[in-house]
């Protein structure tokens, strides 16, 4: 059960950013993203109901919901959205990949679990990684503010992300029904980036393209519905750090489509880049040979 999640988390975010790429152009982000969360929060609510699976929550965990919906289904996406339109969303796979780090450090402030030794050295790895994947561009464009803001939006995205499974882990941890509690965060997220998108004064018309629509309702029902009904289930079977393991293939995917749809252009420092970059998460996840581990018992 385990892998066949795996496998749909990573096919599906693996694509999800060549849609958000489609979806670039006169729509403002918050709309978009409006739209892609309306439309999967009008769909999550149907099924549950009829199903008769939508349980009943208190206030604290609606609370808790507004919190999840906060920083997974509106600002990080509004981070992702806005980073799109400076840097190759290929590119922000990779940053987002960097959520395995974020979660060791959230999971230790949160819940007391202490990152491994490996972890230092797994984020020494990832942070060189990103440099150097970066350093092509920065140097050729003499280390603009919009490229490095198009970093850093997408690393605040991951962490948005990250802070998002803390609270996932939360409600199974209390035993609330994971489909349940993203259908809640799922629908306070859309009214935020709602409610965003109207004191900007931004326009809802959607962009009425083959491309922008077939990229919104697939966004809406895989990319949403779907995987994180998948990724957060993941949570609550093997934590949020194993869980997010799971992101370390979304750049092998994501640059296979940018390179086609988006023109990605592979450099020698792109290459090793991404090298640091998945050998870091991969020391996450190293075990110690079993006679070391009883060793250190």
């Amino acid at each position: 059960m385990n892998a066949l999640l795996y496998c749909l988390v990573v096919v599906i975010w693996g694509t999800t950013w060549i849609a958000i790429y489609l979806q670039q152009g006169p729509v403002a982000a918050p709309v978009s993203i409006f739209w892609r969360f309306a439309v999967a929060t009008a769909l999550m609510m149907v099924i549950m109901l009829a199903r008769g699976k939508l349980r009943s929550l208190s206030l604290r965990d609606h609370l808790f919901c507004l919190l999840q919906g906060s920083c997974v289904f509106c600002f990080n996406f509004w981070c992702f959205y806005t980073a799109a339109a400076w840097i190759n969303t290929g590119l922000e796979s990779v940053i987002f990949s960097m959520a395995v780090l974020f979660n060791a450090v959230n999971s230790f402030f949160f819940f007391g679990q202490k990152p491994p030794l490996r972890f230092y050295c797994a984020a020494a790895l990832g942070l060189t990684g990103i440099v150097t994947l970066f350093w092509h561009d920065l140097m050729s464009s003499g280390f603009s503010g919009s490229l490095l803001l198009g970093i850093g939006l997408s690393a605040l995205g991951t962490f948005g992300f990250s802070l998002g499974n803390m609270i996932s882990l939360r409600h199974q941890k209390k035993g609330l029904e994971v489909m349940t509690t993203n259908s809640w965060a799922m629908l306070y997220g859309t009214l935020l980036i709602a409610t965003i998108a109207l004191v900007r004064g931004d326009d809802f018309t959607p962009q009425w393209t083959f491309s922008y629509l077939g990229a919104l309702l697939y966004l809406a029902v895989f990319g949403s519905v779907v995987a994180f009904g998948a990724y957060f289930t993941l949570v609550g079977r093997i934590g949020p750090s194993n869980a997010a393991y799971s992101t370390l293939l979304f750049p092998l995917v994501a640059l296979s489509f940018s390179t086609v749809y988006e023109g990605y252009s592979w450099q020698m420092n792109a290459v090793a880049g991404l090298v640091l970059i998945l050998v870091g998460n991969l020391v996450m996840f190293a075990r110690p040979p079993a006679l070391l581990r009883r060793r250190m018992a």
